[in-house]
């Protein structure tokens, strides 16, 4: 788990600056909840993978709980709570907390933060779109560019419907996405152990396997027909991408899975071009989650984004920082005789809506401009012949100008 110091802010604020402003402007609703979820809601709704992932304990009253994992259990309970109130489709945002026990890697933390985007209510692609339009356009406010990623995306259904065709049952097809999103992260053979252990014969995993290697949705069309219901949906996902001018940022992935059981149509993740760091973010349609824990049926996608990746691709491609650079002055002074004049000015800088960062003690001229050209973008330092004449020098450090303004 991560200490943040002042220097580690900066990237960190960078990233969640980028999140906020862009679920914003999407029209997204900020939400947030205690980071303390029932044990049971976790372990029946997180996942089989994150099943052994959870921080759980107990509470002095006995109470199983546990640090939450991921945040999609937490919004589904949320939404259920007041879905009769509540006006449809839902467009909530949060940066959430999460915590995870697992062997740590480049791009895994046993705890991290992730902003989570999720849209309930909305059956159509549209709701896909959003979500991806928006995680694209934080990317952007980052700086990264758009060739350092692409956006991989699937359709569960369609893996189902292509299974089917090959014969495999439906109730082998859970087991069979568990199995198959290990693929390159594990051994074949451990996959196919798995695949056995879900019940598929040794045709059904050779089939299942075979499914992995078709790249394209037209090769995937000549399998599950072009009447598929999933392939008309990716398809009018691609159409509704190239709309936010964003289409070149997508590709069909058909081995895009997505661990997590509660998924029921479109997957998709983002990776680096160069294959170097995990997935930038991820999620999809998940429709059944509400009803599971006490709601009424709606059809709902979301999506995760972590900052531990992101922040790893920002600092290895060397992105400067895009944001606006925001105006700092620093204020200092000679000697204690010029201590009131000093604060009386930063208190009617800050007033004015600036930052002010008022040195709290007496400096040497040659000392404080050497901090002030460090982190600041301007500096006034107050000595007692600007006491005496009602004003001080205000030096724009970047320009190097400066101008007379009046103490106050």
């Amino acid at each position: 788990m991560r200490d943040f110091y002042p220097e580690d802010m900066v990237l960190r604020n960078r990233i969640f600056d980028a999140w906020r402003s862009a679920a914003t402007a999407s029209g997204f609703e900020p939400y947030d909840a205690c980071v303390v979820e029932s044990l049971e809601l976790l372990k029946r709704k997180a996942g089989e993978e994150i099943v052994n992932q959870i921080y759980a304990f107990q509470d002095k009253s006995g109470r199983d709980i546990a640090l939450r994992a991921e945040m999609t259990p937490t919004l589904a309970r949320m939404v259920a709570a007041r879905q009769g109130s509540l006006r449809m489709p839902v467009k909530w945002y949060t940066i959430a907390q999460c915590f995870r026990y697992e062997r740590m890697t480049r791009g895994r933390k046993r705890e991290h933060y992730q902003l989570n985007l999720d849209i309930v209510g909305e059956e159509s692609v549209a709701g896909e779109a959003e979500v991806l339009y928006t995680a694209i356009a934080a990317l952007r406010a980052m700086g990264v560019p758009d060739e350092a990623y692409k956006v991989r995306l699937s359709n569960r259904a369609l893996l189902s419907e292509l299974l089917l065709s090959l014969h495999v049952e439906e109730k082998f097809h859970a087991g069979a996405f568990i199995a198959l999103d290990k693929k390159g992260k594990i051994p074949r053979e451990e996959i196919e152990q798995i695949l056995r252990e879900e019940g598929l014969t040794d045709e059904a995993c050779a089939a299942a396997f075979n499914l992995m290697d078709i790249r394209t949705l037209e090769e995937a069309e000549q399998i599950a027909g072009a009447d598929s219901p999933a392939i008309r949906r990716i398809r009018e996902l691609f159409d509704l991408l190239e709309c936010y001018g964003i289409r070149d940022q997508a590709v069909f992935d058909i081995s895009v899975v997505r661990g997590l059981s509660y998924y029921t149509g479109i997957v998709f993740e983002a990776f680096d071009t160069k294959g170097e760091f995990r997935a930038i973010f991820g999620g999809g349609r998940y429709d059944n989650l509400l009803t599971a824990v006490g709601g009424k049926p709606a059809s709902a996608v979301g999506l995760g984004f972590g900052d531990v990746v992101i922040g790893e691709i920002i600092q290895a491609l060397q992105l400067p920082d895009v944001r606006p650079q925001q105006e700092k002055i620093l204020v200092g002074y000679m000697h204690d005789e010029q201590r009131a004049a000093a604060t009386r000015l930063t208190a009617h800088l800050r007033g004015e809506g600036r930052i002010a960062d008022l040195r709290l003690r007496p400096q040497k001229p040659k000392a404080f401009f050497s901090l002030a050209s460090e982190t600041a973008t301007a500096a006034v330092f107050i000595g007692p012949d600007d006491v005496a004449s009602g004003k001080a020098r205000l030096k724009d450090l970047a320009a190097r100008t400066e101008r007379d303004i009046p103490l106050v």
